[in-house]
């Protein structure tokens, strides 16, 4: 596997593996391509990948859920997105008031050109090709400003993206929550190796050779960090496959649930 994995990264032209297609995969979609395959199937032949996957999915479900039922937030900014495969944001949101609005932001161009395929049909959906690290560029963007009044409460998600992002996180985070208003929402993952430091190591070794693009795992006092300023909901930061799980755990592995925090805040006192 890994030599034909080689043969694929090194031939003429071809794509290296990204990770919005390897989490399109994981998650059963069909927008990627051989060469995400190979490392998909070599990783989950070694890892717990796509639970891990389906974990991530299931906190964002809920966290769209809450945001939609509980908060009345009728607009989101999806950032790190990938490719909105079944079950993204707009889907969900949609699915409970078709009113609600969407932005997702990727930079990878293959992503963003997949996602505007799947999204060209819808009004209130759209993606954003930038890097999330340039806040201003995302939150200037012509069709973050058509879709997102950032003067009425809106949720922004980190889901997943924040461990690729290596320099000054925290204030990335900052200066997006600095953008809310109150009754706003910040929801972010992120992955961990405080529990099971030996199998997320070796994970973050294998994605980065695959890939050639950095992963940081981070502690939970890091990641607190990255929370100041927000009043986090019940039960604050805690794994995410038990964040509000309310008996609809994915089915993951106990490995695959120990690997990734999550957590949800409020804008406002």
């Amino acid at each position: 596997m890994q030599d034909r994995l080689k043969q694929v990264r090194t031939g003429g032209g071809s794509e290296r593996p990204n990770m919005a297609r390897l989490f399109d995969y994981y998650l059963g979609g069909a927008h990627n391509f051989a060469v995400d395959r190979l490392l998909a199937e070599e990783s989950i032949a070694r890892f717990p990948v796509a639970e891990m996957a389906r974990t991530i999915r299931s906190f964002s479900r809920r966290v769209v859920r809450l945001c939609v039922e509980e908060y009345g937030i009728r607009q989101f900014l999806d950032l790190g997105s990938g490719i909105p495969t079944a079950g993204n944001v707009h889907e969900v949101a949609q699915s409970i008031d078709p009113s609600c609005s969407v932005v997702y932001v990727d930079h990878d161009p293959i992503a963003v050109a997949h996602a505007r395929t799947m999204l060209r049909d819808n009004l209130d959906a759209a993606i954003v090709q930038s890097d999330v690290s340039d806040v201003g560029a995302v939150l200037r963007d012509p069709e973050t400003r058509r879709l997102i009044d950032f003067s009425e409460p809106t949720a922004v998600l980190m889901i997943g993206i924040l461990p690729y992002v290596t320099d000054e996180p925290a204030g990335v985070v900052a200066r997006y929550r600095a953008a809310l208003c109150e009754g706003s929402i910040l929801a972010l993952t992120h992955l961990t190796k405080d529990v099971e430091p030996e199998l997320v190591g070796r994970l973050v070794d294998h994605l980065a050779d695959g890939m050639h693009s950095p992963l940081v795992p981070r502690t939970k006092q890091d990641v607190e960090e990255f929370l100041c300023g927000l009043r986090l909901l019940e039960p604050g930061l805690v794994l995410a496959a038990h964040w509000r799980a309310d008996g609809e755990l994915p089915g993951a592995s106990a490995a695959a649930d120990a690997s990734t925090y999550g957590a949800v805040g409020l804008v406002g006192p």
